[in-house]
């Protein structure tokens, strides 16, 4: 069983060779990286299902090579952080509430973040509920409101199979169907991710028992059904998130088939106004996968002039 990355295959560790910390989140081990200056402008990246902080790993290195701080957590359930089994524990609040735990601990402040799948919705309770430590937001193949986030979501096939009481589990939970077969279709380069990245993902959920989540977020998706849990939670979320006035940009994977650009992206410009973008780089839903390095470049050129250029810290 990986517990720390200094338990990585040498081939991986090349690819992410930081550091191993970890914080207490509410009761909860939270894994994350920490690199770059400790007095430089803060970007957090946040990912969703099924990955972890790896995913960033070609994002973090034009960052880090332009002097900031970069801090990348798994989020509780995922990679290295502690993998609860009480479906309690894995509310849209509580793990909102954990991002929040992890800004407080570390006392981040004039905060860029970077914003994937459900690090959208988790991150960005985080922002509602900490304005002040927060100074721009970075969206990509997110969303943050109560409308079904995309066609793809309405299928029966593969969605609502998914979301059957017991063939759902079994197939993302027993037979690991997201950080497998989920993710191969999700990426541009199917042949390169196959042979390097997709096992990395499969090897930190190696366990049947640790993949609780992969099953339970989806199910948090409102699309419509009497089912439906979150549903109310996503109601305040678009309520607040509209409100909140920070610097934003908008990148995108032009191959996404899971959230469209032209769709979804195109709806966090109806939200917030002033967002730049779209970006469009090449990517479907694992966008980093394929434009690791491109989006880091963004993330650059973006903070730099929302925060740096604005006088953060």
């Amino acid at each position: 069983m990986i517990v720390t990355l200094d338990q990585l295959p040498d081939a991986v560790r090349a690819e992410y060779p930081y550091a191993s910390r970890f914080v207490s989140v509410n009761g909860m081990r939270m894994h994350h990286v920490d690199e770059g200056p400790r007095d430089a402008p803060p970007v957090v990246l946040l990912h969703g299902n099924p990955t972890w902080g790896y995913l960033w790993r070609d994002t973090m290195r034009p960052l880090l090579e332009a002097g900031f701080r970069v801090v990348v957590p798994d989020q509780i359930g995922f990679g290295l952080s502690e993998k609860p089994s009480l479906h309690g524990t894995h509310t849209l609040a509580n793990h909102t509430a954990n991002v929040v735990a992890l800004l407080d601990a570390l006392d981040l402040r004039g905060v860029v973040l970077g914003l994937h799948d459900w690090g959208g919705p988790t991150g960005l309770g985080a922002a509602v509920s900490r304005p002040d430590r927060i100074a721009a937001i970075a969206v990509m193949s997110t969303w943050a409101w109560t409308a079904s986030p995309a066609e793809f979501h309405q299928r029966v096939l593969p969605w609502r199979t998914l979301h059957a009481p017991l063939l759902g589990p079994y197939l993302m939970g027993r037979r690991a169907a997201m950080p497998g077969r989920g993710m191969y279709l999700s990426v541009v380069d199917r042949a390169r991710f196959a042979d390097g990245a997709q096992h990395v993902y499969e090897a930190i959920l190696s366990d049947p028992a640790d993949r609780d989540l992969t099953w339970t977020w989806p199910r948090s998706i409102p699309i419509g059904l009497p089912s439906d849990i979150e549903t109310e939670h996503f109601r305040w979320l678009e309520a607040e998130v509209r409100a909140l006035h920070r610097p934003s940009t908008v990148i995108w994977g032009r191959e996404d088939d899971v959230f469209e650009p032209g769709v979804f992206a195109a709806h966090w410009h109806e939200i917030w106004p002033h967002a730049e973008g779209t970006h469009l780089v090449t990517g479907r839903h694992f966008l980093q996968e394929d434009s690791g390095a491109e989006i880091g470049a963004l993330l650059v050129d973006f903070a730099d002039r929302a925060v740096r250029s604005a006088g953060g810290s």
